[in-house]
């Protein structure tokens, strides 16, 4: 059996991810600028891959059908530790999402991802001979909110959109039906606006509003980083200012330079050229998700594979999105690149699955 697994394990695909990875830790190298603060992340960065990458490995082994009688404890599970986190867990940069494990800090949101995928296609695979009517839609809803409102409540935006689009998308592949889009649009606009003007923080709606009504004068904030960003990937050109030759990520203009606007560094660094090839590896990996999803042996593996393609494509789309000021400024990374151990190892457990998925492609 495990001989039969390396010989369909993806090597491309690991590889792919590995080549990311590296090229993340060079580029937070260079986003550090001097700052021992910054530069300090650099090793640990290289402690999270090497440890990402053995879960990613280790879970590739393990058959990915094993998970599926497992998903009601995980769900239990990742909601116990959200709850942890609202009650017990201090505000750091204005919210409260992460434990503290020592000098680690470990965000439990972004495990919840991977969660999230597992649970829905264990429902949809197990649900897909019945009707697929509003108490079908709607179970599926209620086991997705179940995680996200603990979500909200740190709070996170950005990570609840991520879980309530995988949620519409594992939904959509699993054969929504057309009349009920059309609802769900209509209703999503209503709720967004009820949510805008009654729940949301006040530094959530800043950024909605600075982001339709930008301040050219501003120094600090939203707006000046944004326009910061837009300044340094137009700087690179077309084959950018060298590595560690950016003037906007060395003399420090550009903020969070290491997670959240790391693609703007990466555009000053290496050009239009480079970020192109970067996002070409990222499409790949995206492409060898949906491959595993088309030769996956069942519909829950299937799934699987489809909510992590969803999830690195959205995650991805939405920070170079940010970085090209074409939406709101949100807290989501980088996939693979940008600094994060929560980040990077969810995203890992991820690709272990679809990896776990492709080598049984045969093994029904």
């Amino acid at each position: 059996m495990t001989r039969e697994i390396w010989k369909h394990f993806d090597y491309l695909l690991f590889g792919c991810v590995i080549i990311l990875c590296v090229f993340g830790v060079v580029m937070i190298q260079s986003a550090a600028a001097g700052n021992q603060i910054v530069l300090d992340l650099v090793p640990r960065q290289m402690i999270y891959i090497g440890i990402s990458m053995g879960v990613m490995l280790l879970t590739a082994i393990v058959d990915y059908r094993n998970w599926a009688s497992l998903t009601r404890y995980m769900y239990i599970f990742i909601v116990g530790l959200l709850m942890v986190v609202f009650i017990t867990a201090r505000t750091l940069f204005g919210a409260a999402r992460w434990l503290e494990v020592g000098t680690i800090l470990i965000q439990p949101s972004e495990l919840a991802k991977v969660v999230v995928i597992l649970v829905l296609a264990n429902y949809f695979a197990r649900n897909h001979d019945k009707p697929h009517d509003l108490k079908w839609i709607l179970r599926s809803l209620i086991l997705t909110g179940g995680i996200v409102v603990w979500i909200i409540l740190q709070p996170s935006l950005s990570v609840s959109i991520v879980i309530m689009v995988l949620w519409f998308a594992m939904l959509w592949i699993s054969g929504l039906e057309t009349k009920y889009i059309i609802i769900f649009a209509i209703a999503g606009l209503i709720v967004g606006v009820i949510f805008f003007l009654f729940f949301m923080q006040d530094y959530q709606k800043l950024r909605i509003v600075q982001f339709i009504f930008p301040d050219p004068t501003a120094r600090h904030g939203n707006t000046y980083n944004v326009d910061q960003a837009l300044i340094t990937i137009g700087s690179g050109g077309w084959f950018g200012q060298g590595y560690g030759h950016g003037t906007q990520v060395q003399l420090r203009f550009l903020k969070v330079r290491h997670t959240d606007f790391i693609f703007s560094a990466m555009a000053e660094e290496f050009g239009f050229v480079g970020t192109i090839l970067v996002t070409g590896l990222l499409i790949f990996v995206i492409i060898r998700c949906l491959r595993a999803a088309r030769l996956a042996s069942d519909r829950f593996g299937a799934l699987i594979a489809v909510g992590c393609a969803v999830l690195i494509f959205f995650q991805g789309a939405v920070n170079i999105g940010v970085n090209l000021n074409v939406i709101p400024v949100t807290g989501l990374t980088l996939p693979f690149i940008s600094y994060g151990g929560s980040s990077l190892l969810s995203l890992s457990l991820g690709i272990g699955l679809v990896e776990s998925v492709i080598a049984r492609k045969d093994i029904h």
